[in-house]
């Protein structure tokens, strides 16, 4: 196998895997950017995304989600997290949600279109793990934007997932340095 082979191989394996755009934060996204170019719908993840893992909803979370209304986006939550988990977090911010998505399934990203009223193509997914975040959004066919991880203390099995991704970050890294 030819070098080059092998980096066409690279690219297929973890392409799949790779953000449209990956930002430090939720918060500093211009938002209102996106609205000008035509979204409409914003799909978010709430642990590490919004707030630390497990914390409820803050005052910088329910500014965004006024912000968001007042531009004029629709928003839904979308978490593999259980009710009483995710209810009290939309119910603070209050937003749309579903719980227990199955992410990276793409059955939930398109309810969560339609309970927005929006489309694939104007909705955007904003998440901080690649592998049901970005993957789920990517397989709908919604652009996505990863953020860092708000916290480095995550349960166990994320933190083995964390470790992947670092390898699939690695390679996104060196492709968008390569154009």
């Amino acid at each position: 196998m030819n070098a080059n082979h092998g980096n066409m191989r690279q690219k297929g394996l973890f392409h799949r895997f790779y953000p449209d755009e990956w930002v430090d934060s939720a918060f500093d996204i211009d938002y209102e950017e996106l609205y000008k170019k035509g979204y409409r719908g914003i799909i978010f993840d709430i642990d590490n995304t919004l707030v630390c893992h497990g914390a409820p909803a803050d005052e910088r979370a329910v500014r965004l989600f006024e912000r968001l209304s007042r531009i004029g986006f629709r928003a839904c939550l979308l978490s593999n997290n259980q009710l009483p988990r995710v209810k009290p977090f939309a119910d603070v911010v209050g937003t749309a949600f579903i719980e227990d998505a199955h992410k990276p399934s793409t059955k939930n990203y398109l309810t969560a279109c339609r309970r927005m009223g929006t489309s694939v193509s104007n909705t955007i997914f904003i998440g901080d793990q690649l592998f049901t975040d970005v993957y789920g959004a990517k397989k709908s066919g919604i652009r996505n934007i990863l953020v860092k991880p708000m916290n480095s203390k995550e349960e166990i099995q994320i933190v083995f997932k964390r470790k992947l991704e670092r390898i699939v970050l690695f390679f996104y890294k060196k492709q968008q340095k390569n154009g």
